[in-house]
């Protein structure tokens, strides 16, 4: 793990004092790019949550499922990362230029650690295909959607798939994040793509709800998000098969009796088609499950 007095990460204006999603993440993935104020912040989720260590996993999972599926299956070879994370193993890149090695990959985050990793692992220009990284936080959106790596990453003449995993949680309503998903979804082209995966407390006893929101208040403001709530940032869109599902329920691999239980991983995952017009309530819900 990193030495919390180490220089070369001062450059990089890091406060080691206060923990940050991403490198708490890294810690419940066994990553080494953390600092002892997120292994603190991530054992006290942990004694609240015990199965947050698989949460974690789940959801990795689900991005490189949502991811295969939107470059094979869907064609999709341009994708927009918000919320990136340190860098681990299967990247969205990488997962994506295994099936189109001219898939192009513009990284989004906001945490210093993530820029320094972001420059020498995720940005690269060749022939085959382009990935491209922008220091900026999801309620920026237009901050985001200006910078130049997009016009020069992206022909937005074609559809992009936008990634939102495990971001919005940290986005409380104060924030307006669907205001700013919208305006995202909004710059897409027609035929673009939306994945998405958010903490929930629906698959939670009551009793597990109260220490948890008091500790996520503390935590950067950490909001989860009912199936009603995560439902709306779908609002007018074609969600497909098998809708909206706890993310280890989401096209899994494998045996199904292997499957974590929903309320071990408490996070809905979905993937959804970016339509100009409106989608019925009653058709855009068919195939939700709450597991």
């Amino acid at each position: 793990m990193i030495d919390d007095d180490a220089g070369p990460w001062a450059i990089r204006n890091v406060d080691v004092s206060v923990a940050h999603p991403a490198r708490r993440y890294d810690y419940w993935l066994g990553g080494k790019d953390n600092f002892a104020a997120d292994r603190e912040s991530g054992d006290a989720v942990e004694a609240m949550f015990p199965t947050i260590r698989a949460a974690a996993v789940e959801n990795r999972r689900f991005l490189g499922r949502a991811v295969r599926f939107l470059a094979d299956e869907c064609g999709i070879d341009q994708f927009l990362d918000i919320g990136t994370g340190i860098p681990g193993v299967d990247n969205t890149h990488e997962v994506a230029q295994a099936i189109d090695p001219g898939v192009r990959v513009v990284y989004v985050d906001n945490d210093p650690i993530v820029l320094t990793h972001a420059r020498a692992l995720l940005t690269s220009d060749s022939a085959a295909g382009r990935t491209s990284y922008i220091d900026a936080d999801l309620r920026d959106p237009d901050r985001i959607l200006g910078d130049p790596a997009v016009a020069q990453t992206f022909d937005l003449g074609r559809p992009v798939a936008l990634l939102l995993l495990a971001v919005l949680h940290f986005v409380p309503d104060d924030d307006r994040p669907h205001d700013a998903v919208a305006r995202l979804v909004d710059a897409l082209p027609d035929g673009s793509y939306l994945a998405m995966s958010h903490v929930t407390h629906d698959f939670l006893p009551p009793e597990q709800h109260a220490p948890l929101d008091a500790a996520g208040r503390t935590q950067a403001g950490f909001q989860a998000r009912s199936l009603e709530e995560f439902t709306r940032f779908l609002d007018g869109h074609e969600v497909v098969d098998p809708g909206i599902v706890p993310v280890s329920d989401w096209r899994p691999d494998g045996d199904p009796d292997g499957r974590p239980r929903a309320a071990d991983i408490a996070q809905y995952g979905a993937v959804a088609r970016v339509r100009r017009g409106t989608v019925p309530p009653a058709d855009r819900a068919a195939g939700s499950g709450r597991g």
